[in-house]
């Protein structure tokens, strides 16, 4: 295991808030590989994906094969073979296939061709609509993206993008230029303590139009005078494939040739957003708690007081005092309802399971993330990782859903061990599989094979349903949660409530703040998925997820007192919808990114954006709301645990 050296500039940054550590580690599987002079560096394809066009709209979120027909790219002889991927790699869109392209270590070549094909006027239209959106080629070289050198003026740093421009506009007019040579700069350096073995530190693809007219040497490419390739929309057209490939010696150390890539634009901004957030969070949290400590503190000692007075003895001053304190605080006056059973039991423990188990699964990935253990070299790491952990916590999730459940006297145990692993994943698989079948439709390369839609059924039914099985049957026999006071046989009259305290204003109050301790972090993430950008921040990414958490907490619990003092002891649903409807702002902030940052006019591309949108929401929901629920929980069995009961 290697560490890397953060360079000087960045050091500061490291030590306080950790983000770098998200890459600081390299495992087994992503360890250096060392070249000699002349030895074959392969380069790898990947999937052609949409990137922001010349108005810094997003225009798609479909991509495609490399080796789709209609591209006509040069193949290799053999034909391209696929390169393998993880799990993760696969559902997330990656692609990679060999390529036609020889790089030997340390040699230069100028103007090698590659091929020669003719473009059909159909297959023109369709590439200069996708170059006039923004479409990027990506390849990997030793693992590395190949990128462009980019400078940001914020900043004033120079660091590598992943991908490259299969087009552009020619000047300020509409007509659009078709790339058909890359000159390829490689850098490389020298491995300490040999004489010839190198290592790749760096690529970066320079691509360029040039119509040949002629035959194609080394005097053609050095000619500044050839005119770039338009497609023409009528014709055919004839185009020639070349490249270039140029290798350049680096000072660059192995273990930091992710640090070109891994560019944080205005880290200023998280900073701000974390502070901030952090103020918010610690404000509310001594808020309620010195809310809560002070009346309940107040409240337990008058009701125990009360309860060791004999009331038949005392005079009229008592009633008066006890009348004082229903006036107070009502919220002992429901201790007899406070623990019956809600409605829809089953459904409530269900989520809950589902719950837990995504809150133990994020956590954990971001931990790991955080220490470095998925590191973007290794790539997919991320979704395989999350998809592993949430099969091995079904466990988690089966065994929590079945204790909550016998504790709300559920009797229909065989449904609640069925459908905590069935429900929610079946849900989410379900929008998965519909918007993947837009995917299939439009030959996407984003469109997830069948073999893998198989393997994800098998690692479902034959791993996380048997534990979550297992999971609930400890459940059901462990021993009632029993609740600390006694539940009355008849329901007690609810009174009216005012206006914030009813479900839909109070719903909104406290879904809010959660989702504003996230939102800006959130931005970054949605860019990072959308403009299939590297996100690696998860040190800023672990403090938002700690203060989401401790925000649910705080407001579902102040809530919850509220209802209590109320008299209304219908708590369980409202402690775990309030929360969820943090969902509610992350699904409207995605419409408000999706009118500011995006541009999606085909039906397909719409389609997409909102399914994954409302995916991503619903399983925020699940987590938010249980969140909330457990807190709220554990702080109404402790407050009438803490009173004396006749």
């Amino acid at each position: 295991m290697q560490l890397r050296k953060p360079s000087p500039s960045r050091a500061l940054l490291a030590l306080l808030a950790a983000p770098q550590l998200a890459s600081a580690f390299y495992l087994p599987g992503v360890a250096p590989t060392s070249y000699k002079q002349d030895e074959q560096v392969p380069l790898y394809v990947n999937a052609i994906r949409p990137v922001a066009g010349s108005d810094a709209m997003l225009h798609s979120v479909v991509s495609y094969d490399y080796y789709h027909p209609v591209f006509q790219y040069c193949r290799p002889a053999e034909g391209p073979k696929d390169v393998g991927s993880s799990l993760g790699s696969i559902l997330f869109g990656d692609r990679i296939k060999t390529s036609p392209f020889e790089l030997r270590m340390a040699r230069n070549e100028t103007c090698k061709t590659l091929c020669e094909t003719t473009y059909p006027p159909a297959a023109s239209q369709f590439i200069n609509a996708l170059i006039d959106a923004g479409v990027s080629l990506n390849w990997l070289v030793d693992g590395l993206p190949a990128g462009q050198r980019i400078i940001d003026e914020l900043t004033d740093t120079e660091f590598y993008n992943p991908g490259f421009l299969m087009g552009q506009h020619i000047g300020e007019s509409e007509k659009v230029q078709f790339n058909n040579h890359y000159d390829i700069i490689v850098e490389y350096h020298q491995v300490p303590g040999t004489e010839d073995q190198y290592r790749v530190v760096g690529v970066i693809v320079q691509p360029e139009s040039r119509k040949y007219t002629g035959p194609v040497d080394a005097d053609a490419c050095n000619n500044e005078s050839l005119q770039p390739v338009i497609l023409d929309e009528t014709s055919e057209t004839h185009v020639t494939f070349t490249y270039s490939v140029y290798w350049v010696p680096s000072k660059t150390a192995w273990a930091t040739r992710w640090d070109k890539y891994l560019h944080v634009f205005d880290p200023k901004i998280h900073w701000f957003s974390l502070v901030n957030s952090a103020f918010i969070v610690v404000f509310l949290v001594l808020t309620v708690m010195s809310i809560l400590v002070r009346a309940l503190r107040k409240d337990i000692a008058r009701y125990n007081r009360l309860d060791q007075l004999s009331l038949d003895d005392l005079s009229g001053t008592s009633a008066v005092m006890e009348d004082g304190v229903q006036e107070d605080s009502g919220w002992k006056l429901v201790h007899g309802d406070v623990f019956r059973t809600p409605q829809h039991p089953l459904l409530l423990s269900v989520f809950l399971g589902n719950g837990a188990q995504l809150f133990v699964m994020t956590g954990l990935t971001i931990a790991f993330a955080l220490l470095g253990f998925l590191s973007p070299s290794n790539r997919g790491s991320l979704g395989t990782i999350m998809i592993l952990l949430y099969t091995v916590l079904g466990f988690v999730g089966g065994y929590t859903s079945a204790r909550m459940y016998k504790s709300m006297q559920g009797d229909r145990w065989k449904m609640c061990i069925i459908l905590t692993p069935l429900l929610v994943p079946g849900i989410v698989f379900s929008i998965f599989f519909l918007l993947d079948l837009f995917l299939w439709a439009k030959e996407s390369s984003g469109a997830v094979p069948f073999t893998t839609m198989l393997v994800i059924i098998l690692i479902w039914f034959l791993i996380s349903v048997p534990l979550s099985f297992a999971g609930s049957w400890l459940g059901f026999r462990a021993p009632t949660i029993e609740p600390p006071v006694r539940t009355n046989q008849i329901p007690r009259q609810i009174p009216p409530v005012t206006t914030y305290l009813k479900p839909i204003p109070s719903m909104l109050i406290v879904g809010l703040l959660p989702f504003g301790a996230i939102f800006v972090e959130l931005y970054f993430i949605m860019s990072s998925i959308w403009f299939s950008k590297i996100y690696y921040m998860f040190g800023f990414l672990f403090l938002c997820y700690g203060l989401m958490i401790m925000t649910c907490a705080a407001v579902t619990v102040l809530l919850v007192y509220f209802l209590l003092c109320a008299e209304n002891y219908n708590w369980q649903w409202r402690a775990f919808l309030a929360p969820g409807t943090t969902a509610f702002y992350i699904f409207l902030n995605a419409i408000i990114y999706w009118i500011s940052k995006l541009s999606l006019g085909g039906f397909v591309g719409s389609v997409l954006y909102i399914g994954y949108s409302l995916m991503i929401s619903f399983l925020f929901f699940i987590l938010t709301g249980s969140i909330g629920f457990f807190a709220s929980w554990l702080f109404v069995r402790k407050i009438y645990s803490s009173i004396k009961i006749d």
